[in-house]
């Protein structure tokens, strides 16, 4: 299996295994576009430690949910954020340590 993508990685078998690997040695960043399930499993394993989000000013009722059943508790702390004109929220989370609960904003 190729592809024009490079550096492109095709993962199989036990992914969250693999990815942990990958995430030890050196290289570029590994990033998630796209893939609802890949990411589940990520989150569910511990292996993100970035979230880049883009929030846009609109509900359409149903679907997909980021943070589904299975997701570990983690703490993340917002390190860089743009509001656009129209109210699209771009926004860095990365991992912060150890929750803190009782704490008011």
């Amino acid at each position: 299996m190729s592809s024009e993508w490079q550096p492109s990685v095709f993962l199989n078998g036990d992914i969250p295994e693999k990815v942990a690997k990958l995430k030890q040695e050196q290289g570029p960043d590994l990033h998630v576009w796209g893939s609802g399930n890949l990411l589940q499993t990520l989150i569910k394993h511990d292996l993100v430690d970035t979230f880049w989000l883009m929030i846009y000013p609109v509900t359409l009722g149903s679907g997909k949910r980021l943070f589904a059943d299975g997701t570990i508790p983690a703490a993340f702390k917002v390190t860089e954020s743009i509001v656009t004109p129209t109210g699209v929220i771009f926004v860095t989370y990365e991992r912060a340590g150890v929750i803190t609960t009782g704490v008011s904003v």
